[in-house]
């Protein structure tokens, strides 16, 4: 089991920054791939960012390659999401989710066993 608690969301205009946190415990968080997904209002959850165990692989999507950075702690056992150059469409929920299975980084929500509950972000125009 793997218990997933996010942070760092809010309210920001366009163009500002934010930095989310995701926590983890239960496990050994140093042997699994980490993800971050978002929802928006009336839209399914979709991937934005993932990273390998190590943090030696990252992938983004293409929404948010140059604007986003995926980054892990280990030793914290936190991975993170620095948002720069926000944009009114990134307001959605945003969630972590943990790979239990050894399957890698994958796009797909199906690919990760453990969520967290989620934190907002709203970016205003």
């Amino acid at each position: 089991q793997v218990q997933l608690v996010e942070s760092g969301g809010g309210l920001v205009q366009a163009g500002g920054s934010l930095r989310l946190s995701c926590v983890a415990s239960g496990r050994t968080f140093s042997s699994i791939a980490m993800a971050w997904f978002r929802q928006g209002p009336g839209k399914e959850r979709e991937f934005v960012a993932g990273i390998s165990w190590s943090g030696g692989r990252t992938y983004y999507a293409n929404s948010v390659k140059g604007r986003f950075t995926i980054s892990r702690d280990n030793a914290k056992n936190t991975v993170y999401l620095q948002m720069n150059s926000l944009k009114p469409e990134d307001t959605a929920v945003y969630c972590c989710g943990a790979d239990g299975a050894g399957r890698g980084v994958t796009t797909s929500p199906l690919g990760y066993d453990y969520w967290g509950q989620g934190t907002q972000v709203t970016v205003s125009s």
